[in-house]
């Protein structure tokens, strides 16, 4: 790709004519692999939604969770999602502030990762309630000196918003889909796709007016992801229990989203790029800097546990050391120390030397991050509400049948809502690759 910027005219073309190209074939062909992929996923999900059923039959009792601890491994995975949605659609806006060039060939599945995160994270909140209605009791008649109306209240909104700043800088390449294939795939499809692009026709004052748009969409979705993760914390941190006593959780948080949802990208993009041979576009440069990030991240995880960890010890109530005997010596202990160890330290030696910082040593790292993330939230939920608030005997929790078939459920919403968002949108922001492009050649000696 560096060679053909050397030569304008011809090679100029031919990369554009080939960038083009790649980003119609999702959506015109589907073999036997995708189809076997996502029958797999409808059977995965359709397990969950049996298990749902089962569960809206017969109440919360099927579950694992009971009166000392009522939170589980549902809100363990809403935390999770909420987290991952979080490094999309702030590192896409952050990297178009600084103007990062190597950002473009990434963001489009980047944003789209976010809303799929939140999506999916809501999800959870619905099956965590019981009774479905309540949600909507919520909007109408929600207690707003509530730290949990507050948290729904931020997540519609970022949903809301991410929603449009995925969807406003597409509306040039949906255009292109517009243009290029009715015929080629169904019906609905090219309605689809003439409906999203607005009546694009790719002029000067629309032009301005894109541009205008995504900048403003730019500044403010910044502060509104960084809200809700910090908004998120108070669900935890104004309550009375003893391991949720921090000021710092929101910052933790705000961490801790940003690190797994690195992480997921990472891992999305390898399989994006080798599934739909994008190898020209998204190169080893792009994960080289996102391995920096998943590193940089990873050692302030690893800050932000010992602040955590110290202040607390030296001043630790009886409470204080009984949720820490738990958590570092008897119950969780075997999680604790792979989410420190595989989790938060792997990451940072894997990416620290040469060669082990490929594509393949970076999605190893991402994935013992992931993985150490969702059972990071996993026991700042069931360990923080083990610590028995008044002199009885402690109580333990520990997720059924039903609990694991929804939450895999969940998991495979969130793949299919990805592999379906792959298949029917341009996943590569390709008026913004080919203007970045075509500035490289201007200046190029």
């Amino acid at each position: 790709m560096e060679a053909l910027i050397e030569e304008p005219g011809t090679a100029d073309t031919t990369w554009e004519s080939r960038l083009e190209a790649k980003a119609l074939i999702p959506g015109t062909s589907t073999g036997v692999a995708f189809k076997l992929w996502v029958g797999g996923l409808l059977l995965v999900l359709l397990v969950g939604i049996v298990a749902y059923v089962n569960q809206y039959n017969n109440g919360l009792y099927v579950t694992g969770m009971r009166d000392r601890i009522s939170w589980g491994i549902y809100i363990a995975a809403f935390v999770f999602f909420a987290g991952i949605s979080m490094a999309g659609t702030l590192m896409s806006a952050i990297l178009r502030i600084t103007r990062a060039t190597w950002r473009t060939p990434i963001t489009r599945v980047a944003e789209a990762i976010t809303v799929m995160g939140l999506i999916t994270a809501g999800v959870f909140v619905i099956v965590d309630m019981g009774q479905p209605l309540r949600l909507y009791q919520m909007y109408l008649n929600g207690n707003w000196q509530s730290p949990l109306m507050w948290d729904m209240m931020a997540i519609t909104v970022y949903l809301t918003s991410s929603v449009v700043y995925l969807l406003v800088p597409m509306i040039p390449d949906l255009a292109f889909f517009r243009d290029r294939l009715p015929g080629r795939v169904p019906h609905v499809q090219s309605w689809m796709y003439g409906t999203l692009s607005f009546g694009w026709i790719e002029n000067p004052p629309q032009r301005r007016a894109l541009a205008k748009a995504v900048a403003i969409l730019t500044v403010l979705i910044i502060p509104v992801a960084v809200s809700v993760h910090t908004v998120l914390s108070f669900v935890f941190s104004t309550t009375v229990r003893v391991s949720w006593n921090s000021t710092s959780f929101g910052f933790f948080f705000v961490a801790g989203a940003i690190f797994s949802g690195v992480a997921v990208l990472i891992i999305v993009f390898a399989i994006v790029r080798r599934r739909y041979h994008l190898e020209e576009y998204i190169t080893e440069r792009q994960f080289t800097y996102l391995g920096y990030l998943l590193a940089a991240m990873s050692m302030i995880m690893i800050y932000t546990n010992a602040t955590e960890f110290i202040t607390k010890g030296f001043k630790a109530s009886d409470d204080d050391l009984f949720a820490f005997r738990e958590l570092f010596a008897t119950k969780f202990a075997p999680l604790f120390w792979f989410y420190f160890f595989g989790g938060l330290v792997l990451p940072v030696l894997i990416v620290a030397f040469k060669r082990t910082r490929t594509i393949t040593g970076l999605v190893v790292a991402s994935s013992f991050a992931v993985v150490a993330m969702f059972i990071e939230r996993y026991f700042i939920v069931v360990a923080g509400m083990s610590v028995p608030l008044m002199p009885y005997e402690p109580s333990s929790y520990m997720p059924t049948a039903t609990e694991w078939a929804i939450v895999a459920g969940g998991f495979a919403l969130f793949m299919l809502f990805l592999t379906l968002f792959t298949r029917l949108f341009p996943i590569v922001a390709i008026w913004e690759m080919k203007e970045e492009h075509e500035t490289r050649v201007e200046v190029a000696p």
